[in-house]
């Protein structure tokens, strides 16, 4: 991925955005980058499992859980949400926003949101899209605590107060771990994806001025 990204920039310097898990692909791609990125923006980011008592926090605890000690069973678990993406994809929807909470609730019963992610899980999930989705999932959960110290690009977190997927205090454990960070923004009322629908525009207006 950094070789992409090298090639694409083609000697310019570019801004990189993590979403959630997406927040660990970025930090790894970044470690090859160091400078290449002006500005790395983590949105609702998931820290390292092994940092901290995150687990029992998390809205996916389960799914986490599964991927640790029984892999295979994650898989089919992979492909089954594919097969609801395709043929039920509001069933898939509803379970996935059934712990929502904060701003997130009202994301939840919005169908211009709703019709968006529930393409994005059909994107996700189908074909062999799944097999990077179950490979992100598994190099997610191994012990990466370490790597953050090869991060040092200019780094901005954005964070839901009240979110259940990615823990607050994960938002503080990366914000103490990653010597690059020089912007947290905690905010007030706001879980994971509501986070990403306020922090996006903020990030694009700081570009734009660029």
């Amino acid at each position: 991925m950094a070789r992409e990204i090298s090639k694409i920039a083609d000697g310019k310097q570019v801004d990189v955005v993590g979403f959630s898990i997406g927040a660990f692909i970025a930090l790894q791609a970044c470690r090859y980058l160091p400078d290449g990125v002006k500005n790395l923006h983590l949105i609702s980011a998931a820290a390292p499992l092994e940092a901290g008592d995150f687990l029992n926090a998390m809205a996916g605890k389960q799914v986490f859980q599964m991927v640790k000690t029984f892999s295979a069973l994650f898989v089919l678990l992979s492909y089954w949400q594919g097969l609801l993406a395709l043929l039920f994809p509001n069933t898939l929807f509803h379970l996935l926003f059934a712990s929502a909470v904060g701003k997130d609730k009202a994301l939840a019963i919005d169908s211009d949101f709703k019709a968006k992610i529930s393409k994005l899980f059909k994107s996700c999930f189908l074909g062999s899209n799944v097999r990077g989705y179950v490979r992100d999932i598994k190099a997610y959960v191994q012990p990466w605590e370490t790597t953050l110290s090869e991060v040092s690009v200019n780094t901005h977190i954005w964070h839901g107060a009240e979110d259940n997927w990615s823990p607050k205090m994960m938002a503080e454990y990366l914000k103490s771990a990653i010597t690059g960070c020089s912007h947290i923004e905690i905010m007030e009322g706001l879980s994971h994806y509501s986070c990403l629908y306020e922090a996006m525009p903020k990030i694009c207006k700081q570009l734009s001025k660029i």
